[in-house]
């Protein structure tokens, strides 16, 4: 039996009832990553012992008759910008390439309460910042349905090992769209919850009024079964909200909520008419999917789209700028300069200087947006169309259960193909899923097809992600509407590697 291939849910499952034992199903995985991590990239850290030693404490845990935890054996990947006890949190950066965290990130502590095992950490851009997984001091990540393609990013990492088959989910970052781009591109399910519903305490930041950690699954149930444990407040975090008892969440076993009213989906048309005609197409058939499990659906528009993207990256980037103030080779850093050889202005230059192009080039901007006679005529106007952004979303919320577009206007593209062109172009494809990140909604990313790439030999599609996106708070009308998606598309397939 292929226990790689299992869902999370049939993992946790099969672990309990002891059809087949935790440590079994970890070796396999391992096997797993050995034969396909030379190909796709995944990994930066490979857990292998403490995920074996984890797994035959689990074993015995149930053999002795305790409560295992709801996900039970289950093996997830950690983006490595969030903290795991013992293990390497490198961000992808030599400026963190032999940082050891003392503890772990408030998600970690609840995965590994609720009996997750933490298999290893995946690749990312350099401090989460990329689209594509190439910005990385460990090499690109390479998409498991193409290997000559990007994966999407920065979560590259996380979307590449979960449709690897390498583990059964991961977690990742989504500041603009980290999350939700990666599993368009990977054909998995993505999703960033409601800004304040997950903790960030152990996220290694990068822009905080934005980023918010997320599950990356092959499944919409396996997502909601990660957000069950690691959603609710958290005394170490005071951005998460106040949500009282931590919220329950559910994916087609609820009693079928979902048919008990009329689903109101709006199909946002300026996220459409950007995207490439093939991208396009699959859109509209997965509204005409939606249109028969009988939800109400039809076009709409949100004008304050067309600034989301200039208020989003100046936003995040003057955040950057502010965070990576403190990598300094100081008070974080690496090993390999000599103090003495430099006075302190010429001593910092050249630490810094060890960042990626990417990551000097958003702490210059970033900079310069919050200097002296820029601020109001950047920062400030960006905050503004934040507002306007918001304002116009909640009108639509009161009208639509979900709105819906492309996670991604474009199809994954070939590795090294746009890293050289004008940076603006790369930033471009991030138009549909920073809106959520600027409102702070809550959006999910589901498989809705695959389409040819214009290149010959694309092997027979490229995937593609249909975004869905509700108002604050109310993942689980979000996550009935994926799941009823996800049903009628049936979309789900492996690749061959």
């Amino acid at each position: 039996m292929e226990l790689f291939r299992l869902s999370a849910g049939q993992a946790a499952g099969g672990i309990k009832s002891r059809e087949f034992s935790a440590e079994e199903y970890v070796c396999q995985l391992l096997e797993r990553i050995k034969k396909v991590e030379p190909k796709v990239n995944a990994f930066v850290t490979v857990n292998s012992e403490e995920a074996l030693e984890q797994a035959r404490a689990l074993d015995k845990k149930i053999r002795d008759g305790q409560d295992a935890g709801a996900l039970a054996g289950v093996a997830l990947s950690i983006k490595d910008n969030i903290c795991v006890k013992g293990l390497r949190t490198t961000c992808a950066s030599k400026m963190l390439e032999s940082y050891v965290p003392p503890y772990d990130a408030t998600v970690v502590r609840r995965l590994k309460q609720a009996g997750a095992i933490i298999i290893g950490k995946v690749n990312l851009d350099e401090f989460a910042m990329g689209s594509t997984t190439e910005f990385s001091r460990h090499g690109p990540t390479r998409n498991p349905w193409d290997i000559s393609r990007v994966p999407g990013g920065s979560s590259g990492g996380s979307a590449a090992s979960v449709a690897a088959l390498e583990c059964a989910a991961s977690l990742g970052s989504d500041t603009g769209g980290s999350v939700r781009c990666p599993a368009s591109f990977c054909s998995v399910v993505g999703l960033k919850p409601t800004y304040g519903l997950v903790s960030r305490y152990g996220l290694v930041s990068y822009a905080n009024s934005l980023e918010q950690v997320g599950p990356v699954g092959r499944t919409v149930e396996d997502v909601a079964a990660v957000m069950n444990v690691i959603a609710g407040t958290d005394e170490h975090d005071h951005t998460t909200a106040a949500v009282g008892a931590r919220p329950v969440y559910s994916a087609g076993h609820d009693g079928g909520r979902q048919q008990q009213q009329q689903l109101r989906v709006g199909l946002v048309k300026e996220f459409v008419e950007g995207a490439d005609s093939a991208v396009a197409k699959i859109i509209h058939s997965a509204m005409d999917t939606l249109a028969k499990q009988d939800c109400r659906c039809e076009e709409t528009s949100l004008g304050a789209v067309k600034y989301a993207l200039a208020s989003y990256y100046t936003i995040a980037m003057a955040e950057a700028s502010s965070n990576l103030a403190r990598y300094d080779n100081v008070r974080y850093g690496f090993d390999d300069l000599n103090p003495e050889g430099y006075e302190w202005n010429s001593y910092f230059a050249k630490a810094r200087s060890n960042f990626g192009e990417e990551v000097k080039r958003r702490i210059i901007v970033g900079s310069y947006v919050l200097s002296s006679g820029y601020y109001g005529k950047y920062y400030l106007k960006a905050q503004q169309v934040r507002s306007i952004l918001r304002k116009e979303l909640k009108s639509l919320f009161k009208h639509y259960d979900v709105l819906i577009g492309p996670t991604m206007p474009i199809l994954p593209f070939k590795i090294g193909e746009k890293i050289e062109d004008d940076p603006l172009k790369m930033y471009l494809v991030d138009i549909d899923t920073v809106v959520a990140n600027l409102a702070g909604n809550p959006a999910i990313s589901v498989p809705a097809g695959f389409a040819a790439a214009a290149a010959a030999g694309d092997g027979g599609g490229l995937p593609v992600g249909l975004q869905m996106m509700a108002d604050e708070f109310q993942e689980q009308k979000m996550l009935d509407a994926a799941f009823l998606f996800e049903g009628a598309a049936k979309v789900q397939r492996s690749p061959e590697l």
